[in-house]
């Protein structure tokens, strides 16, 4: 128990208030059991010898027996203190344990972390963020959650999430984002598609084909810059399948439902079946970003973003 700040009272079980046993009066018992001296005692507890046999004293009257017999420079426990005594060293310990289990929390070393992030970042940037992040703070429980841009965002807002890792976040009141890295664009294509053949294709090429694309709601900012490409080529695609997640697209490209533009971390994605080609022009990008709310004062949040910033990221990904 050396060294131990515990203090306050531990209450009965009936719902009163009343303390029935103050924390330091055990802690003082505690010590006095281990040392059987009431000099010694007094000086691990950084007190006179009077305050600590006034505690000892009190303590017994809760107890309503005895529990030191004193004797000339010596003392003992008498059965009463040796039945204490083991009750007092738990009750001390578990309060100690829940102090330092409370601090690790407070200090962010601890706790649970819910993330969002995007299916398309599953194989390129979570792992390595994660890895990192665990090998910081292996204490942490993390709760993570694949969704989509929009989901994120609501569930940021209703505090379901603490941290998202999104693409092309909105701009939100409440919700600090910043950017990760930037993907080019690429073609999704059928592998035997005669536009697969060469290393890149013009956007321009694929006016006529039939698109796969994700609902404008499960990422307005994506959904709007892939139909920007082709309104800056020239033509508005036509789009006959849509799908709520990348890997689902290009599962669909490779059944030859069509084509799609997706962001170059798609390529990720290894299917039988699905060629990846660079397009021209190739100007727009997707940013990957974190999210967060910007009332939250979490360290754990805290911890999870500076991580993020010691990573070396390829800011300007490309496929």
């Amino acid at each position: 128990m050396k060294g131990s700040d515990v203090t306050g009272n531990i209450t009965g079980s009936g719902g009163t208030d009343r303390p029935e046993l103050a924390l330091h009066q055990l802690h003082a018992f505690a010590v006095l059991a281990e040392e059987l001296h009431f000099g010694h005692a007094a000086d691990r507890l950084g007190i006179a010898q009077p305050p600590l046999s006034q505690q000892i004293r009190r303590l017994e009257a809760r107890v309503g027996h005895p529990l030191f017999v004193r004797g000339p420079g010596r003392i003992s426990l008498t059965p009463a203190g040796r039945e204490l005594l083991p009750a007092a060293r738990r009750a001390l310990g578990e309060i100690a344990d829940g102090l330092a289990a409370a601090r690790r929390v407070g200090d962010g070393l601890a706790g649970r972390l819910r993330i969002g992030f995007a299916a398309s970042l599953a194989p390129t940037l979570l792992p390595g963020l994660l890895t990192a992040f665990r090998a910081r703070y292996p204490a942490v429980d993390l709760d993570i959650r694949e969704m989509t841009t929009a989901p994120q965002v609501s569930a940021l807002h209703e505090r379901a999430l603490d941290v998202g890792l999104l693409r092309e976040p909105p701009v939100e009141p409440g919700l600090a984002v910043e950017p990760l890295l930037s993907e080019r664009f690429v073609a999704v294509l059928p592998a035997g598609h005669p536009l697969a053949v060469g290393r890149t294709v013009p956007v321009a090429a694929l006016a006529d084909q039939p698109f796969v694309l994700l609902p404008r709601a499960c990422g307005p900012t994506v959904h709007d810059r892939i139909l920007g490409v082709c309104r800056a080529a020239g033509f508005e695609p036509r789009v006959v399948q849509r799908a709520v997640e990348w890997q689902t697209v290009a599962a669909l490209v490779a059944a030859g439902l069509g084509v799609s533009l997706a962001p170059a971390g798609v390529r990720a994605v290894r299917l039988r079946g699905v060629a990846y080609r660079r397009i021209t022009p190739d100007t727009a990008r997707s940013t990957v970003a974190m999210a967060w709310r910007t009332d939250d004062g979490s360290p754990l949040v805290g911890h999870f973003l500076a991580t993020a910033r010691s990573l070396h990221w390829d800011r300007t990904a490309t496929p």
